[in-house]
């Protein structure tokens, strides 16, 4: 009788773009245990094609690791916090290879060229170049986090897609 009182909540779903060209592959693939056991977060990952990481949505840098070989954007509209890592244990790299194009607190708009990586020098110093792409945030905002995998190109393919709480 009083149920038409109830709110009813729907779960809504957010898509997010490639940040990068490549294939994208589930995080398991990942050749470091703290991403690969999803210790950091739910995500997916891409093995990169180029060597440039793009803003998949309008958002806030919430903050780019001092050797830019990572940044972390916050989607407003959603609260949720990414963390965009470039390659696995790229930090040893102390920035060589890696320009980055932003700084924290900085507003950025889909597609906007966040960092540069030369993925020839990250390969010749012993790194892999796999991405892992984290929501590090989603077990307090996310019903869901589910990644499609395959060849991706940035600003066009969708990645992951979010159910909201």
């Amino acid at each position: 009788m009083f149920d038409r009182w109830k709110k009813k909540k729907t779960a809504t779903a957010i898509q997010v773009t490639a940040p990068l060209s490549g294939k994208a592959v589930p995080l398991s693939q990942v050749p470091d245990e703290a991403f690969a056991a999803g210790h950091m977060g739910q995500g997916i990952a891409i093995e990169p094609s180029e060597g440039k990481l793009v803003a998949p949505f309008d958002g806030t840098v919430a903050h780019v690791i001092k050797s830019k070989h990572a940044v972390m954007l916050e989607d407003p509209a959603t609260q949720l916090q990414y963390l965009f890592h470039i390659g696995i244990n790229t930090v040893g790299l102390k920035g060589e290879g890696f320009t980055s194009h932003v700084q924290a607190g900085d507003q950025v708009k889909s597609g906007q060229t966040l960092i540069e990586f030369d993925m020839a020098a990250i390969k010749a110093a012993g790194y892999p170049t796999i991405t892992p792409i984290i929501v590090t945030n989603a077990d307090e905002v996310a019903s869901k986090v589910e990644g499609q995998i395959g060849d991706v190109v940035s600003g066009q393919d969708h990645v992951l897609t979010i159910e909201l709480k």
